[in-house]
């Protein structure tokens, strides 16, 4: 709140408020700031206090005025026009019959950095309905901190201390994952798995070894943001492709694959993001026809592996690893900062891979990877999955109630970590409500390849199960 009695005016405050989320990327780029009317009203303010608070913004360069539209934050990578007016974006794909071969190119408007910034930006000490991984303590553990210990032994630091390592990663982690991958009945020898430092990584080994800027990329909407911003980063030119309950929307891959010649298509099969959808054992073998019809390739992120059952659908397994290559990670499962991921490729791609690792990181921490090694071979890891799977399931069907209690809608079926909801009311501008509450929120658009006005927002289940946020939640979405 606000303080009447503060050395700083009000004027002062609200404007430092906004400044510190802005230069945080807590509020991305191009987003709208409250009517005046609403910010007064959101924070027991004057008008006269919030144009005074927005013009400071102004006066700052943080945020620009638009013509009969309001204060938008800043995005100073975009191109001005005579007087003062944002180019004209690229229009939003659509997928209908007039607009479907309309596909994004240029800058993203998702700024999905302000989500990630929030990871590290604590907002407050209230669970995060927001954010992407498990709470800590959930991933509390005494097998890894020993399988540390036993890996750092005088001798086998003095080992790991004189050299790179392998440059495939190291060989009893490869080892241990191929025996895992057979598992999931996805054939990869230790010689097609390369380590990397997280999942992010190992996907963008694959796009920087098959792809060059300008080149198509079918991606899920909605999908992961980060990997939109990423692959906008690099050029590429974003296909978006609705991702519905089965999996993909065939009939616009395949108008795609007609008119764009798509290079690659990036999907997660299983408890997809935002959806927690898992794909169905027809439409992957449509997606994988039409692969090999017209000639592109499809990473298949499975990051959500740990807690999904074993026999779900992969294309990775129904594919053979012939046009697929095969991306997980363990940050989600264990802990964030080990950072440790891998990719498993069909043999003629590996060279190549490995040569684009090298040439960005050289190696990879092998003490890490030797300690993972450990974790997955005397089965810490398998039992860990289980506990965590349980108690997510627990804490998902507590979720579920005080959601649907708070008035909220599922437009997908609660499974996984994430819970897809339709909140009747625009989620950006909810999502700046909750900030000033503590809450840091996943709206809608922010999981579209074009940011554009949703009622939807993904929850964590898992950091959802808190009665004082759905309260709160309640109150602010009735005065909306």
């Amino acid at each position: 709140m606000l303080m009447k009695a503060s050395s700083q005016s009000l004027t002062e405050q609200l404007a430092g408020r906004f400044a510190e989320r802005i230069r945080n990327r807590l509020l991305a780029p191009g987003t709208r700031l409250p009517s005046v009317r609403q910010c007064a009203e959101q924070h027991g303010v004057s008008p006269s206090t919030v144009v005074a608070a927005y013009d400071q913004l102004l006066a700052q360069g943080l945020v620009e005025a638009r013509k009969n539209r309001g204060f938008f934050v800043r995005e100073a990578s975009l191109p001005r026009v005579e007087g003062g007016e944002e180019a004209a974006p690229a229009l939003p794909t659509g997928f209908n019959a007039a607009h479907w071969i309309v596909a994004r190119r240029g800058p993203a408007p998702v700024n999905a950095t302000s989500q990630i910034r929030g990871m590290f930006h604590k907002i407050s000490n209230k669970p995060q309905p927001g954010m992407g991984v498990f709470p800590s303590d959930w991933l509390e553990s005494t097998f890894m901190p020993a399988a540390v210990r036993k890996v750092t032994s005088t001798r086998a630091l003095h080992d790991f201390s004189l050299q790179y390592g392998e440059p495939l990663g190291d060989s009893s982690l490869r080892r241990a994952l191929s025996q895992k991958l057979a598992g999931l009945n996805v054939p990869a020898s230790p010689e097609q798995i390369i380590t990397s430092v997280g999942a992010t990584h190992a996907l963008d080994i694959v796009s920087r070894t098959l792809l060059r800027p300008g080149d198509p990329v079918m991606v899920e909407e909605p999908g992961w943001a980060v990997e939109f911003a990423r692959l906008t980063a690099l050029g590429m030119h974003l296909l978006p492709v609705p991702r519905r309950a089965d999996g993909p929307d065939l009939e616009v891959m395949a108008r795609y694959c007609a008119v764009h010649k798509p290079k690659l298509y990036v999907s997660v099969s299983v408890f997809h993001n935002p959806t927690s959808y898992c794909l169905s054992p027809g439409s992957a073998h449509r997606v994988l026809q039409l692969a090999n019809q017209h000639d592109f390739h499809i990473v298949e992120d499975d990051t959500y592996s740990h807690i999904a059952p074993a026999h779900a659908t992969r294309l990775s397994a129904l594919d053979g690893l012939q046009r697929t290559i095969y991306v997980g990670g363990f940050a989600k499962i264990l802990a964030p900062n080990w950072r440790i991921g891998f990719l498993a490729a069909p043999a003629p791609l590996v060279e190549q891979m490995l040569d684009t690792k090298l040439l960005g990181t050289l190696t990879t921490p092998a003490l890490l990877e030797r300690a993972l090694a450990l974790c997955i071979e005397q089965g810490q890891l398998r039992r860990h999955s289980e506990r965590v799977r349980t108690r997510l399931d627990v804490a998902r069907g507590r979720s579920v109630k005080l959601a649907l209690n708070a008035g909220c809608r599922f437009a997908a079926e609660p499974a996984g970590l994430f819970g897809w909801v339709d909140t009747g009311v625009d989620t950006d501008a909810l999502s700046q409500r909750m900030l000033d509450e503590g809450y840091l929120l996943a709206p809608g658009a922010l999981f579209h390849a074009e940011r554009t006005p949703s009622t939807l927002m993904r929850i964590n289940f898992a950091t959802t199960q808190d009665a004082a946020f759905w309260k709160r939640y309640s109150e602010l979405v009735k005065r909306m």
